[in-house]
């Protein structure tokens, strides 16, 4: 039988000590963390709750009037309609030029990645009285043989979400082994619509929707270019309707922002379902 000795104890003793204190020090970062997300929640939720407050805020007590006005406001939901319409066709038009340009630089033209991220960026630096200054002549053009309609906007705003868009696409496209890829369709008697279509959009369907979701949330908040360019999408309504209902405009406004939250949370499910599905397929 072995009797213990205070050397054999000793280390025995400070791992013990050792192992009380590691939960403490776990415990810290956790609360810091905590304590971050909730002064940001905080940060966030008080105006929000401040808008719900204020649009359902009637002479008697409380009033869903405001809320039932959206609705029934023809000009207000021709504007939603408008600005729902300009979502979509800003998300194709993004989608055809963005993916076949970035699969075919990295493909065929690694020497202009670079180049053609410098021109895709090239709207976050440009101021929107700038845009507009530039695209107004273009848009005599676009009136005249198209019309006047406020889906021609569509233009402008593919040229808008072209900094996100790229991003998120390359970056889904650097996650891939294209070139094998690729190669092995066209090896199989694939042509490159077939490519687009059956190879590289399924293995980048994440980036694509990360791409989009952005793409709709910056055409359902655009003001600036709709509002110089003369014409009515669902901000530059807002902004109208504050001048002469200021609850009805705060209710869709936050209408607006809850839609927003909607897009991300749907993103997030979205990439945590591919991400899952990714892990599982590789197992």
């Amino acid at each position: 039988m072995t009797v213990p000795t205070p050397d054999t104890l000793a280390p025995t003793a400070a791992s013990g000590r050792r192992d009380a204190r590691a939960p403490s020090r776990r415990r810290r970062p956790a609360t810091a963390r905590r304590l971050v997300l909730l002064a940001f929640g905080v940060f966030f939720l008080v105006p929000l709750f401040a808008m719900l407050e204020f649009s359902t805020r009637g002479v008697g007590g409380r009033s869903f009037a405001a809320w039932r006005a959206i609705v029934q406001d023809p000009d207000l939901v021709q504007a939603i309609i408008i600005s729902l319409e300009l979502a979509a066709l800003t998300v194709v038009g993004m989608l055809l030029l963005v993916v076949p340009v970035a699969t075919w630089v990295r493909l065929r033209l690694p020497h202009l990645r670079r180049l053609i991220e410098f021109i895709c960026l090239l709207p976050l630096t440009i101021p929107a009285i700038v845009l507009v200054v530039g695209i107004a002549p273009i848009y005599a053009w676009v009136t005249y043989l198209l019309g006047d309609s406020p889906l021609t906007l569509t233009f402008v705003y593919v040229v808008l979400v072209l900094p996100y868009a790229y991003r998120a696409i390359d970056n889904g496209l650097g996650a891939i082994d294209l070139r094998t890829l690729a190669e092995a369709a066209r090896s199989l008697g694939a042509r490159w619509p077939t490519v687009l279509a059956r190879v590289v959009v399924p293995n980048i369907r994440g980036a694509l929707v990360s791409a989009s979701f952005l793409s709709v949330a910056l055409v359902l908040g655009e003001f600036t270019l709709a509002s110089l360019l003369n014409f009515n999408n669902l901000q530059v309504t807002i902004n109208l309707l504050g001048k002469r209902n200021a609850a009805v405009s705060v209710a869709v406004s936050l209408a607006a922002l809850l839609l927003a939250f909607v897009l991300l949370l749907v993103l997030s499910y979205v990439g945590r379902r591919q991400g899952s599905s990714g892990v599982t397929e590789e197992g």
